[in-house]
């Protein structure tokens, strides 16, 4: 788990694990605390905590508080060093390559970008490679201390092997793309999904932390959707779950790039709406930008684009609420620029196909900067430094 230490000197590698979360994740947090909220006697905290102590992951900081009612010595709190290590994390667009330098919380101490102008994974590696030399170059810390890297993009990705299952905008099929990304940059990578690593993200270090269900929908060039359930990200069997993009909402639909027909995402999606606007307006060469220009402006046949949008993406999220019951979905994602267009459409759908209750599950709207989809993939490498 954290490199150094020797699992026969502390609780075992469940309790340091177990210790080291509660205090990434909600810490300052008192040994006492830590004890009734993991179920742990004090000894055992405090022999999780020392070797973790010891190799600089955790501090005590100053007493503040007292341990009970009665108790007679005030407890020192455990918190996260945070510049103990520090990540890199990539978001790879099917133009572009996002990155950020992040510490053990998340912070963000570095980003840049560069362009991506071939999608063949050599020339990706190249940038990837480029882009971490200068997140180095702009990072002030140690950067001795920079020993992991993640890597997060759309598609089916198996984030135990690191392997690119599939990747729609990149044309990737069965691409190991952690194995060779670490070859070119010589760290430790871990490849995700973007929606999941977001969710993580948000699981670890946002919105969600605490939470034992939540989901993060993201609107953009695909549809995703990142389940939490039982305080847990899922991942399904086959860790495709929550792919609300590919349910079918329309079986006479437009054909998806996945196979499927009608799915959310041959309606909703960027690429999707532009192909729409193109036809209805006969301007091959109309931009996305230019589409929600149209509809603004109160473009009828473009508006009904977007309006037919919303539907589909109000039933996908319906579909997560009947299924899984959230306590609050987040709506994300770089078509959020459009949200005005989308918003009442997606809400109707939403309450009309909810069933009973599920209808009263918040909806919230968060745009969120790719640097923050680049922070997630690096809280990804963050969260296999603490659970392989």
């Amino acid at each position: 788990m954290f490199p150094g230490i020797d699992t026969g000197t502390f609780a075992g590698p469940p309790a340091a694990t177990a210790v080291f979360t509660t205090v990434l994740t909600e810490g300052p947090v008192s040994r006492v605390a830590l004890a009734r909220r993991l179920g742990l006697s004090s000894a055992a905290v405090t022999k999780a905590a020392r070797p973790l102590i010891d190799l600089g992951y955790l501090h005590e900081l100053a007493a503040t508080e007292r341990s009970g009612p009665g108790a007679g010595r005030p407890a020192s709190p455990l918190a996260v060093r945070a510049e103990r290590e520090f990540f890199l994390g990539v978001k790879i667009t099917a133009d572009e390559v996002i990155g950020v330098v992040c510490d053990l919380r998340a912070q963000v101490h570095a980003s840049a970008r560069r362009p991506l102008d071939d999608p063949d994974i050599d020339a990706v590696l190249t940038e990837i490679d480029r882009l971490a030399d200068d997140l180095l170059d702009a990072f002030p810390g140690d950067r001795t201390r920079v020993r992991r890297l993640g890597l997060a993009l759309s598609g089916d990705i198996d984030r135990g092997i690191g392997l690119v299952r599939y990747s729609p905008f990149l044309h990737w099929r069965d691409v190991p793309l952690g194995r060779l990304a670490s070859q070119r940059t010589g760290l430790t990578v871990t490849v995700e999904n973007d929606v999941k690593a977001l969710t993580a993200a948000e699981h670890w270090f946002g919105e969600g932390v605490g939470a034992e269900s939540f989901a993060l929908v993201t609107v953009g060039t695909g549809i995703g959707c990142g389940l939490v359930v039982n305080g847990r990200l899922v991942s399904g069997s086959y860790g495709v779950a929550g792919e609300i993009g590919h349910l079918t909402v329309d079986a006479t639909g437009p054909d998806c790039h996945c196979g499927g027909r009608g799915c959310v995402e041959s309606i909703a999606g960027t690429d999707a709406i532009v192909a729409q606007a193109r036809d209805r307006t006969g301007r091959p060469d109309l931009t996305i930008n230019e589409a929600v220009a149209l509809a603004r402006g109160g473009h009828e046949q473009v508006r009904g684009i977007f309006a037919r949008a919303g539907g589909a993406i109000g039933c996908g999220i319906a579909a997560v609420a009947n299924l899984v019951g959230p306590t609050r979905i987040v709506v994300s994602g770089e078509g959020l620029a459009a949200y005005d267009l989308f918003d009442s459409h997606i809400r109707a759908s939403f309450e009309r196909q909810a069933f009973g209750a599920a209808a009263r599950c918040p909806l919230s709207i968060r745009p969120l900067p790719f640097e923050e989809w680049a922070r997630a993939a690096a809280a990804v490498s963050i969260q296999s430094l603490v659970v392989p």
